[in-house]
């Protein structure tokens, strides 16, 4: 990372590598699916079966006169291949392994996308924050749920549902304004595109820390915003030094 990122911050593969070592010394249970290498069906069972997570198919990549196309057809798609492809999916979300395989078995290549504000809410912070806060949550020994890293430089921290409606005035408990930092809740009505999902030419999502038993139980919300309050700031207040010419 850049100049005045914290020194013992992580990059988001370091994190990967390290999370899945700690991972592996303490998970005796069977593996969950990697992002690399496992049929999409299988890993969206693997999500309702293994952390009863909905699931629920979105858009997917095609190839239209040699370059990649979002299947809902926009030529200027924002996210193509990675957001819902019906109106109605909120309903279409499913938590039973045999329905998620039924609905992928219609398309195959749908991205993976998790509805937020049932069974957790999502912290959604710039790539460079939360590697600054990974790293002081890992030496503060905080209990993390999965958390992911987002192709167009985002990382998303899984907690317990009900965040987004809390984030706001814990934000304001700390002494920040919430529209001042990059730093948002996704709750009911929302969704994550989850690994190994692939935006566009972009690349995958990916698991920093994938999800496995030990990390099955998801944190509040209050017990990670305030690494991850500091770490926005920190990035925020850097943006208007270089705007000031400072």
């Amino acid at each position: 990372m850049g100049a005045g990122t914290d020194p013992g911050a992580v990059t988001v593969t370091g994190a990967a590598a390290v999370a899945d070592v700690a991972a592996d010394a303490h998970d005796s249970t069977p593996r969950f699916p990697r992002q690399r290498g496992d049929a999409l069906v299988d890993v969206a069972a693997a999500y309702v079966k293994e952390r009863q997570w909905d699931v629920f198919p979105g858009t997917w990549l095609e190839i239209v006169r040699g370059a990649e196309r979002c299947s809902c057809a926009d030529v200027n798609c924002p996210s193509p291949g990675g957001h819902p492809a019906r109106p109605d999916w909120a309903a279409q979300a499913t938590g039973s392994a045999v329905v998620a395989r039924r609905l992928w078995s219609k398309q195959p290549m749908a991205s993976i996308l998790l509805p937020t504000g049932r069974t957790f809410d999502a912290l959604d912070v710039p790539e460079a924050s939360g590697c600054l806060a990974l790293a002081r949550m890992e030496r503060l020994e905080l209990s993390l749920g999965p958390v992911a890293s987002t192709p167009d430089g985002r990382m998303l921290f899984f907690v317990q549902p009900g965040a987004a409606a809390k984030v706001p005035d814990l934000v304001r408990q700390l002494g920040w304004t919430p529209s001042t930092l990059d730093l948002a809740a996704r709750g009911v009505g929302g969704y994550v595109a989850a690994p190994p999902t692939r935006i566009g030419g972009r690349g995958p999502v990916q698991w920093v820390r994938r999800p496995t038993a030990v990390n099955l139980w998801l944190p509040d919300a209050e017990e990670l915003i305030c690494p991850l309050a500091y770490a926005c700031g920190r990035d925020a207040a850097a943006v208007r030094l270089r705007r000031a010419g400072v």
